[in-house]
Parts: structure tokens; C-alpha cells; sequence
């Protein structure tokens, strides 16, 4: 369809109406056409960014996704049920951690970029020291959150997964600051421990800091009683790793009433596996079966087979018998050749070859001044590939109340635990490097982190249709609705307020969170 636009003059003459056109307007954009007609007819044209200015842009989308979020799951009530100065601080600071992880001086700058001060009426300082007087706060209500979180989530007779894990300091004057397993792979770092409850499915509710030597097992009984005297639970299924529930806390569990879901060691399925115990032929046809131990009489004993496991222990041990064998043949090697005689001498670079990759069981040794000689020990390598991708749980629970398959299930739960350690650590909420001095600010710290990480499990579970895809993450979506801006505009003078209009994906993301969109 063609248009055609004429410019024209209408005048009268001998009492008749009479056009005149003027020119042919029709090769002018039509915006330009748009323009005259407004100035025909009287209007004042000014250019748009002499008028139309924004004169303030803060991030929203994020900001608004979190807090709603916040409020939505009841953590603001879980915090205090009523509102005061230091929780609306403390809800600012779960939100920063999540948003964009920092010191306190830090986040006292950044969130000035946000709306958050405007959306919880928060300090316009760069001063930290309120932040700090909140997380004293928070700390201070710590035992009485967690129990809500713990009422809320746990019920008698449930699962309740428990894992320890570690962050180094830099500086040594925090007096939980002490060498230890360290899980950072920080060498020469002092470190401090601090251990999750979650859920069977990962919810957090509860976590606790040690020094940093503490082992894994002895924070175990501490944790079984904050469960049977503060959260009043009679009846609970205590999950942990074979390193946490030890034969020697067992009986702490038990006197409580509670049961207990944990896994053999290695030297105990080899054991078994002498004794007869285990018959590998049953897993030809299923990849589980239930045994009996005679040494632990009242105890369930599901030996579990993975195949994939299995596949992939067997190609790595070949790797590292070949690699050991290697370097061994260079020693004898040397030796050969007479650089190497005195069998102190030889067996001190065996030694270090020997324990490198830990294969010293699978082979046989003969030492001697002059002399070295080697071999593979040909039936300890087959025992130790039996039983490959075999791993044994080991439980209280009784049969009526578990049947093997949930036991099973309940001790793999706990990679839900490992799950919440990484996004801690590393892939979200960064707990470390920690650089506080005072051991009441590094529990606040980690509390604060915990808190956190409440809010981040509920928003990936709502987000898990766009979390299938590995390269997207949470933190990449609250990135993307960080674009979304609320905008001070000003126009002929006059100011108000516009949000960034979301796109699709956005949208999207509100819509699955459950949140309407930012206005």
C-alpha cells in the first residue's frame, strides 16, 4: 500500500474553498512528517535529551528477586518476628552475600548501587561498623533461628544429614585458627571447621563452628544432643560419612534413641570379603543385596555395587601400578649401574617412588646392598579389583522402618550436604579466605553464610527447569536480573520513577520464583 502525504494550502476564492499544494512530502521519513504536522498545528518541538533525563540508575532485579524471596520462605520472621533496625540490616546482609560477596566495608559501599537501602531503609554509610552491630545481633539469636528452621523442616522419625568442612584464614590471631585436616588444599594456612545439618534433601537448618584441628567424629556427639535438647526431637535418622560416625560414636547416638546411616571402611568390606561374607555373584542380576556381619550383631549391613565406579577404579589403579613400575624401573636402573649402592640408600628412593601414588601393597620388594629387584603382586591386585565400585552401608534403622533400597538412598542424600559446602566455599556465597580476628565474628560470619544459603536452596528449586542446563547457574540468572534498573527520570522539570522493562527470560524467571515482576 502506497501512501502519498502533500503539503497544501487551502484558500478561498469567489466563495469556493480552494487547495494549492505546495510541495510533495512523500520521500521525508515519517518521522520528519510527524514533526511538521505537530508544528502546523502549533505545537513547540525541543530535543529529547533536553527534556527527557535519568538522572539516577540503581540495580533492582536481583535486589527485588532476593528479598521477595527472603519473605516468601518466612526467613525475615525466622530472623525476628517483629522489624527493628539491626534485622532489616541483617536481611540486607543475607542479600548482598547472595548477590555480591564481600567484606562488610565492602558491602556497606555496594548496596548504595542497589535499591536495597530504599527497599529496607538501610544506612547510606560507608561506615561498616552497623553491619557489624547487626551480625552481632544475628549471632546473638542464632540458636533460636535455628530452631524455627529445625521445626519447620524436621519432623520425628526423619533423616538429618551432618557433614564437617573447613575455611583458611589469612592471619593467625583468631584463636579457632589451627592446623588441621585442610580441605582447601591451602598448605601452611590455619583454618577453622564449622558443621551443616540439612535436610534429607539439603534445606539447611543448622551449623555450628570448631577449631580448626577438631575432627570430624568428635563434633558429633555435640550435634546429636543440639538435636535431642534444644530442638526436642525424640525420634531422628543421624546420616553421616564413615570418617563421622565412627564404631566409637555410635553409642552416643543410640543412648539418645536415635538411628544412624553410615558406610564400612575399606579394610572392613576386605575383611568381609575374606570371611565370605560378601558373594559377588549376587550382583549379576542386581546391584544390591543385604548381608550379616557376625562381629556387628544388630546392625544392617547393604553391600551396593556401581559398575561405573567399578569401571573407573579398575583403569586408574592400572594407571598408577604402570606409573610406580616406571619410576621403579629408573631406581633399579640405577642401581644397576652402581650408582646407587647401599640398600639404605636404595630403599629411601624406592620409599619416595613406593608412597607417591600409595601402591606399595601391590608390590614385592627384594633390597639389598647392590641389588634391587621388583614384581607385581599379582593376587593382592585381583582381591583389591573384586571389589571395586563395592561399597557397603552400614545402619541401626530396622527393617520396618527402612527397607535397604531407602537406606541406600538416605547415605547418597548426602551429596546434598556436599552441594551446599561448594556453593559456601566457592561457586556462590565465598565464606573464604576469612580475615576476622574475633572468634564471635567468624561464627557470626558463617552463620550469616548459612542464612544465606537457606535463601539460595529454595530459589534453585524453584529455578531447576533452567537449572538442568550445567552452564547456567543461579548466580548467572540473578546476574542477568541485575539489568533490570529503577531509573529517577526527569522530565520538563518533573521526576518520577521507571523500572527497566523485563525481557522474556526475565519474566520467566519472576514467574517460576513465584514474584511479580519488579514496577
Amino acid at each position: 500500500m502506497y501512501y502519498t502525504h502533500l503539503l497544501r494550502n487551502s484558500y478561498r476564492e469567489d466563495g469556493k474553498v480552494k487547495h494549492q499544494t505546495l510541495a510533495n512530502l512523500s520521500c521525508l521519513p515519517q518521522e520528519a512528517i510527524e514533526a511538521l504536522r505537530l508544528t502546523l498545528n502549533g505545537k513547540k518541538l525541543v530535543l529529547a535529551e533536553e527534556t527527557f533525563k535519568i538522572r539516577l540508575s540503581r540495580s533492582h532485579g536481583g535486589v527485588h528477586a532476593v528479598l521477595a524471596m527472603i519473605r516468601q520462605i518466612g526467613l525475615d520472621k525466622a530472623i525476628l518476628s517483629y522489624e527493628t533496625p539491626w534485622r532489616k540490616i541483617a536481611i540486607g546482609l543475607i542479600t548482598a552475600r547472595i548477590l555480591n560477596p564481600g567484606s562488610k566495608l565492602f558491602t556497606s559501599g555496594w548496596w548504595q548501587q542497589t535499591t536495597l537501602p530504599e527497599e529496607l531503609d538501610l544506612p547510606m554509610t560507608d561506615d561498616p561498623n552497623p553491619l557489624y552491630q547487626a551480625m552481632d545481633e544475628l549471632v546473638a539469636h542464632q540458636e533460636a533461628i535455628q530452631r524455627k528452621l529445625a521445626q519447620k523442616h524436621l519432623r520425628e522419625g526423619c533423616l538429618v544429614l551432618y557433614d564437617l568442612s573447613s575455611s583458611y584464614f589469612e592471619g593467625d590471631r583468631c584463636p579457632l585458627g589451627l592446623y588441621g585436616y585442610n580441605r582447601d588444599g591451602k598448605k601452611g594456612k590455619k583454618q577453622f571447621n564449622y558443621g551443616l545439618l540439612t535436610t534429607k534433601e539439603g534445606c539447611p537448618v543448622a551449623i555450628e563452628v570448631f577449631p580448626g584441628n577438631r575432627s570430624d567424629s568428635l563434633t558429633v556427639g555435640e550435634q546429636v544432643q543440639l538435636l535431642k535438647e534444644k530442638y526436642h526431637f525424640q525420634r531422628i535418622i543421624f546420616t553421616g560419612d564413615r570418617g563421622m560416625i565412627t564404631s566409637a560414636k555410635i553409642p552416643e547416638i543410640e543412648k539418645l534413641g536415635y538411628g544412624w546411616i553410615t558406610s564400612l571402611r575399606a579394610k572392613d568390606i576386605q575383611r568381609l570379603n575374606t570371611a565370605g561374607c560378601i558373594q559377588l555373584s549376587l550382583f549379576d542380576e542386581q546391584e544390591l543385596a543385604e548381608i550379616k556381619d557376625p562381629e556387628r550383631p544388630g546392625e544392617r549391613l547393604v553391600v551396593c555395587r556401581n559398575p561405573f565406579v567399578a569401571e573407573e577404579r579398575t583403569r586408574k589403579r592400572l594407571e598408577l601400578l604402570d606409573a610406580t613400575e616406571k619410576e621403579l624401573m629408573k631406581v633399579q636402573a640405577g642401581v644397576n649401574k652402581g650408582k646407587m649402592q647401599e640398600a639404605s640408600a636404595i630403599g629411601l628412593a624406592i620409599g619416595k617412588v613406593i608412597n607417591r601414588w600409595k601402591m606399595a601393597k601391590h608390590f614385592a620388594l627384594e633390597i639389598r646392598d647392590g641389588h634391587f629387584e621388583f614384581s607385581r603382586k599379582a593376587d593382592s591386585i585381583e582381591r583389591e579389583r573384586c571389589l571395586d565400585g563395592i561399597y557397603i552401608i552400614r545402619s541401626n534403622v530396622p527393617q520396618s522402618e527402612m527397607a535397604a533400597e531407602d537406606l541406600v538412598a538416605g547415605y547418597k542424600s548426602l551429596q546434598h550436604v556436599e552441594q551446599a559446602f561448594r556453593a559456601i566455599k566457592t561457586t556462590h556465597l565465598e565464606i573464604r579466605p576469612v580475615y576476622h580476628r574475633l572468634e564471635e565474628r567468624v561464627k557470626e560470619h558463617a552463620f550469616l553464610c548459612m542464612l544465606a544459603y537457606y535463601v539460595v536452596w529454595h530459589m534453585r528449586q524453584s529455578l531447576k527447569p533452567l537449572l538442568y542446563n550445567p552452564k547456567v547457574s543461579l548466580k548467572l540468572l540473578l546476574e542477568r536480573l541485575g539489568s533490570l534498573q529503577r531509573n529517577t527520570v526527569e522530565v520538563a522539570g518533573q521526576s518520577f520513577e521507571m523500572a527497566t522493562q523485563p525481557t522474556e527470560e526475565q519474566y520467566e524467571i519472576f514467574r517460576l520464583l513465584g514474584i511479580q515482576p519488579p514496577k
